[in-house]
């Protein structure tokens, strides 16, 4: 196959911005703010834990707190009930005194209930506060989640773009290249190969396959317009007045 080589060094440039897209996707799937996001996901899987831990907390204590009030209430009223029997006077001598060692009883049950009651508020108090820092952490990080979501969206569609205009790019250029030329380039990368390389430094530019001295004889002594394959690749390997070729440099006879 033949093809200007002004048409084939322009695959060179078609490669270079193959290799941007390739980047540009790359750095679109491999947002800085994905890996953020993925390590803020499990602070905040944690911080929620420790919120649900410390509202059971508070519920907990609160069900205590609920059911000595509802026996300090119960035991206050029916003190009162004794005291008011006692005063009134109304009772004989046996119903008295079994009267009064029950107040009493009830007393030292309504004494200790409310030191216990005293005890168990401080531990509410600080169950409540670690609740509350809690909640404020898990705020916290849910705000930083939405500040990186949108940084992220953004940081998106800016490589979206980028991806876009390399693309039109390559398009244009693409259009001005031999189609039959441009179709083997675009087999080759079909077939995830590279499709075209600079003869460089006695290497293909594709593979880096060191070339041996006959087949560096066989490429300078080709037309320029010949369209040449490397033989463990299959890239087009593109020559130019940097290729270092045999003879390069001296007018062919």
């Amino acid at each position: 196959m033949k093809a200007p080589a002004a048409q084939q060094r322009l695959l060179l440039d078609l490669a270079e911005l193959d290799a941007d897209i390739a980047k540009a996707q790359h750095a679109r799937k491999n947002l800085p703010e994905d890996a953020e996001l993925a390590e803020l996901a499990t602070a905040l899987e944690a911080a929620r834990d420790d919120v649900a831990r410390s509202r059971v907390a508070v519920d907990d204590l609160q069900a205590v707190y609920d059911k000595i009030d509802a026996e300090l209430t119960g035991m206050t009223e029916h003190a009162a009930r004794d005291q008011a029997a006692i005063d009134a006077g109304t009772v004989g001598h046996k119903a008295l005194t079994e009267l009064q060692h029950e107040l009493d009883h009830l007393i030292r049950r309504r004494d200790d209930l409310e030191a216990e009651m005293l005890e168990l508020m401080e531990q509410q108090e600080a169950t409540g506060t670690e609740a509350d820092r809690a909640e404020a952490a898990l705020l916290v990080l849910t705000e930083k989640e939405l500040d990186l979501v949108a940084q992220r969206d953004s940081s998106a569609a800016a490589a979206e773009q980028k991806v876009a205009d390399i693309t039109d790019r390559r398009g244009s250029l693409a259009a001005t290249i031999d189609g039959p030329l441009v179709a083997i380039y675009d087999g080759l990368r079909g077939r995830g190969q590279v499709g075209a390389g600079l003869v460089q430094a006695r290497r293909c530019g594709a593979c880096r396959m060191e070339l041996d001295p006959r087949t560096l004889s066989r490429i300078a002594a080709a037309d320029e317009d010949e369209v040449l394959r490397c033989e463990e690749c299959g890239a087009i390997m593109v020559r130019t007045n940097h290729s270092g070729l045999p003879g390069q440099g001296r007018p062919r006879e």
